[in-house]
């Protein structure tokens, strides 16, 4: 017999999995996806996620081997934490806060996470800014039995190159992938939204979908705006597009809730833009769709293009997406430097993974491993929780990166355009001109709100706060700040990424 004890996502293959475990599919979701867990468990044992598509993260009670068992999926959309208390029992669950409000935690600050944060701007690796809570990294599975923790690494990404194919024969391979794959994410009777922006990834999924109305966001600052492109994107694919225009007022005024709900400091800037659109989306639908995935999987970074120039120096400096600060830039603004704790610790056995591969690979897998783990999904599944909403993102699949798993790089970057053979499967959908739209990624106009002394109060008291002098040199940071303000916006990045671990700080250490 086999208990859940804590779940947390969307198994995408439900209907095929429920005839193959005999479960009658018209149960209510949770009470089918429950049985699907613990029946794919005794059929499957361990290796029950070879089995499931989708977002999810559990954990299961073994009633005869009395024994806990807890799985995160593939890419890590879903999170899970666990930590061992002093009197040896493990505290587990997919938020933080329930693992805090659990007897035998014991609330510290895991200081050596800032050092890592300050250059990727958010907590990669199995550890958190709460000193002993872990994070099961994706693809991972946890036993924990008589007191005794073992972690086992069900998957990981690999990759082997066809040649054989042309451009042609990639892009339709994704095409049929995502054709089977849309009627999995919601069935008839769920009724869904779709984030839209300017870019292809959104648009893709949304041409492929039912979907009929959208949800997109804007600001009065014209050059930052994107919504006129969503809304054209609608207009040409006959659906409704709703724009939430977001003031510099109301940015600033969320960081402190998207904090809180973040559960650590991520310095991500475009999360309270999204924090503020799954609270707009979630004030008339349940299930919104996104397009996150593609971009790591298919070579979607404008960086991957410097790829071959990169070269073997890449396994010497190359950590992911974000590079914010520089090691001597955090040797002087931190009061506690460690010259053990280095990013590029946590991506060596990347490196190891993909030896003899091309270097766009291995910034692929790096992105894959960290920044998507770490950044993006945890975004998503914090801020569409807190806002109540659920957010299914149909190119997160195995299928999908099964197909990028077995492109050679021609086909997903050259010298003039990055995800080209994504982008020519997307043109059987897509007016050309959406298809090949250069990509913006989630731009905010912070870097100019944030120089405006009518929005940067909070940003300059907190620069000079007790806060700021148990962790930092003040007049070091505020020089970084005062650069920026007079012109300097390259900076912007560095005061954001300061300022959120501070908001974060005072939520979680001075306020409770």
């Amino acid at each position: 017999m086999t208990n859940v004890q804590e779940y947390r996502g969307h198994i995408r293959n439900w209907e095929a999995l429920c005839q193959e475990l005999e479960i009658w599919p018209g149960l209510p979701r949770e009470d089918m996806e429950h049985l699907i867990l613990t029946k794919a468990y005794k059929k499957w044992g361990y290796d029950m996620a070879d089995h499931l598509h989708g977002m999810f993260a559990f954990a299961l009670w073994d009633v005869d081997r009395q024994q806990l068992f807890c799985l995160r999926d593939h890419f890590g959309t879903k999170p899970f934490y666990y930590y061992q208390t002093a009197d040896e029992k493990l505290l587990y669950g997919t938020t933080i806060q329930k693992i805090m409000d659990q007897p035998g935690f014991v609330k510290e600050l895991n200081q050596e996470m800032l050092q890592i944060y300050l250059t990727l701007t958010y907590g990669a690796g199995e550890d958190t800014f709460f000193k002993g809570v872990k994070k099961l990294l994706p693809g991972h599975y946890l036993i924990w039995k008589d007191g005794e923790l073992k972690i086992e690494r069900y998957w990981k990404p690999e990759f082997h190159p066809d040649e054989s194919k042309s451009l042609e024969d990639w892009a339709d391979e994704i095409h049929t992938t995502l054709q089977k794959i849309l009627p999995e994410v919601k069935t008839e009777k769920e009724q869904a939204e779709s984030f839209l922006s300017g870019g292809v990834d959104s648009s893709y999924v949304l041409a492929m979908s039912d979907i009929k109305m959208t949800d997109s966001c804007g600001y009065d600052e014209e050059r930052f705006d994107e919504s006129h492109l969503a809304a054209e994107t609608a207009r040409i694919l006959g659906r409704e597009n709703r724009r939430r225009c977001i003031t510099p007022e109301e940015y600033f005024d969320t960081v402190s809730y998207v904090m809180y709900h973040m559960e650590q400091p991520l310095g991500d800037a475009s999360s309270v833009v999204f924090a503020l659109a799954c609270k707009a989306a979630a004030e008339h639908t349940e299930i919104c769709y996104s397009g996150e995935g593609s971009d790591e999987f298919f070579g979607g970074y404008n960086m991957y293009r410097n790829a071959e120039r990169y070269g073997e120096n890449l396994k010497n400096f190359y950590v992911g997406n974000t590079n914010i600060m520089k090691e001597d830039e955090k040797k002087k603004i931190l009061k506690n430097y460690s010259e053990d704790v280095l990013p590029i610790h946590l991506v060596e056995h990347i490196y190891e993974e993909t030896e003899g591969l091309d270097p766009l690979t291995k910034m692929s897998d790096v992105d894959i491993q960290l920044w998507l783990e770490g950044d993006i999904y945890l975004n998503v599944d914090k801020m569409s929780m807190a806002a109540g909403l659920e957010i299914r993102m149909p190119l997160t699949d195995r299928r999908i990166f099964d197909i990028a798993s077995r492109m050679p790089s021609k086909y997903k970057v050259d010298s003039e355009q990055n995800k080209v053979a994504f982008r020519t499967a997307a043109a059987k959908v897509l007016p050309e001109e959406i298809a090949f739209r250069k990509k913006l990624g989630f731009i905010v106009p912070i870097r100019i709100w944030m120089a405006d002394d009518r929005y940067n109060q909070d940003v300059r008291a907190k620069f000079h706060s007790e806060i700021a002098e148990k962790f930092f040199h003040v007049d070091e940071i505020n020089a970084i700040f005062d650069e920026y303000v007079g012109g300097n916006s390259d900076n912007w990045r560095k005061v954001w990424t300061i300022y959120a671990f501070l908001v974060w700080y005072e939520e979680y250490f001075v306020k409770r």
